[in-house]
């Protein structure tokens, strides 16, 4: 079976992408620019240094384990950690070191920066431990500020604040194709430049060189194209050319939050395959998501959490007798045919691979659903989202008889953790327990585990369906060599005994 040979998830603090692109706020300013909650929002931004004393994203990061995380009671916000920008994982990257990410990674001399601030965040990048020197060579071109307001105020190009100050804009790739406006460029860039931040990570802690992996999966959720290809892609390409992977290809998939379950199965069956031997998963962080609940946040008079880029890599690769396996022979997957109710969704999740295999709901460890971050969601009336999850898989065992139902909060508590991630559509659908499970199945803590994906099709208004997808991934057992028992002489004896039976049925 193919293994998860490595493991990366960085975030990436942007309070004024945040506050000027967010799809929420975007609307917002459109619909009402007088808005009341636009002219409170920018007291509820976080600090960069708020933001890495964040309890949730030190967990991200690998800083925090989820076992103590589930021991801290909320609200985390209230009570941030130590301030680490470093982790396990990845890290936690500044809003204007990330501006320089976006200048490495245009390759169309769209991204202007202001030419004192670029060359700050030029130093501040040559220090970086991962970038490296062919992508510090792309830091070139800075503007004056005139210029840059010029840009702006023909709305033909997107601003980049730190807060109040312009430094910067992304411009639009042509006049009319909406699909290269501004906007859409600049969430593409951010789409390149994150993912190709974590790929970066990922190459560290897999040690493995970036010229070893020979296929690149892209599993975000937006969508590169002009007016005529409109989601044509390619990030997968875009991302590894700035991440050093000169020997590899790739390709975008795609399916709403389900995205990364989907491209976690094709990059195992291209391993399993042989096609390949190392493939690299990645999602980059979504503009549209910043401040998806800010509303309800600053009602609630909170901090906005939501000011989080998240990205994840996965290193898919060849069994190496070591790392936790994907299994191949059973897969979970919702059918066209299966039904939209909650129960038939997990039923077709979870029970339904697992009777296969002849196994019970209990058999697994833990299982990973929609792991958001409850103190993003809860405000704005969407519940603890995992946890949920957790009770419907547990109603399920119900069900099967194999707890009772008293024994449910006992069964959510046992094979459920708590939910951690940045609400980014397709960051925490499953995949943010990765580095947590992997590391317990090293440890020998950690048996069996089930990646749950699942995608809310009909947001692009074609049907009505959703989507869903399940792995099961287990603690690698080792490579057994076992000596063939079929010698020459049986290997003759067998084919001819097959070719007179194959003469008796023809005659």
């Amino acid at each position: 079976m193919p293994v998860i040979k490595g493991i990366a998830y960085s975030l990436v603090h942007t309070p004024d992408i945040l506050y000027h692109n967010g799809a929420t706020q975007a609307t917002e300013r459109f619909k009402n620019p007088d808005s009341d909650y636009l002219k409170k929002l920018k007291n509820h931004l976080r600090k960069y240094e708020d933001s890495l004393g964040y309890i949730p994203n030190q967990a991200y990061i690998g800083n925090i384990s989820l076992d103590e995380l589930r021991t801290i009671p909320r609200p985390w916000f209230s009570q941030p950690k130590e301030k680490k920008r470093w982790g396990r994982y990845g890290e936690i990257m500044p809003q204007d070191e990330f501006y320089g990410m976006l200048k490495i990674a245009d390759s169309f001399d769209l991204v202007v920066l202001e030419e004192n601030f670029l060359a700050e965040v030029k130093d501040k990048l040559t220090a970086h431990q991962l970038i490296g020197e062919n992508n510090i060579t792309r830091l070139t071109g800075g503007k004056s500020l005139p210029d840059i307001e010029k840009l702006v105020n023909a709305h033909t190009a997107e601003g980049l604040y730190i807060g109040e100050q312009l430094v910067g804009c992304v411009r639009q790739a042509h006049e009319v194709d909406v699909n290269l406006s501004s906007h859409v460029i600049l969430e593409n860039l951010v789409v390149k430049a994150s993912g190709a931040l974590v790929l970066l990570h990922l190459v560290k802690n897999s040690a493995i060189s970036p010229t070893e992996v020979d296929y690149i999966i892209e599993c975000s959720e937006e969508a590169c194209g002009d007016m005529n290809q409109r989601g044509g892609g390619n990030f997968a390409k875009a991302i590894g050319e700035i991440a050093g992977f000169v020997n590899a290809t790739g390709c975008d998939v795609r399916g709403f939050c389900a995205g990364p379950a989907h491209a976690l199965l094709q990059a195992a069956s291209l391993v399993k395959s042989g096609v390949f031997n190392n493939v690299a998963v990645v999602g980059g962080g979504s503009v549209a998501k910043l401040g998806m609940n800010g509303k309800d946040h600053v009602n609630k008079n909170m901090p906005v959490l939501e000011d989080m880029l998240g990205t994840f890599a996965v290193l898919v690769s060849k069994n190496d007798g070591l790392n936790p396996q994907i299994r191949m022979d059973v897969i979970g997957k919702h059918n066209i045919g299966s039904g939209a109710s909650p129960q038939q969704v997990m039923k077709a999740l979870v029970s339904e691979p697992l009777g296969k295999l002849g196994r019970k709901i209990t058999d697994i460890d833990y299982y990973a659903v929609e792991m958001q971050n409850p103190e993003l969601t809860e405000p704005a009336g969407a519940g603890n989202v995992p946890e949920s999850n957790y009770k419907m898989i547990g109603a399920l065992a119900v069900m099967a008889g194999e707890i009772k139902r008293p024994e449910l909060p006992q069964f959510v508590e046992k094979h459920g953790l708590p939910g951690f991630a940045p609400t980014q559509g397709h960051i925490p659908s499953g995949v943010p327990l990765l580095g947590y499970i992997r590391d317990g199945m090293l440890a020998d803590q950690i048996t069996s585990f089930m990646l749950i994906g699942k995608g809310s099709l009909f947001l692009g208004r074609m049907t009505n369906l959703f989507d869903g997808l399940s792995l099961i991934i287990e603690k690698n057992s080792g490579i057994t060599d076992q000596p063939s028992e079929l010698n020459k002489a049986t290997v003759r004896k067998l084919v001819a005994e097959a070719l007179r039976d194959m003469a008796k049925g023809l005659s």
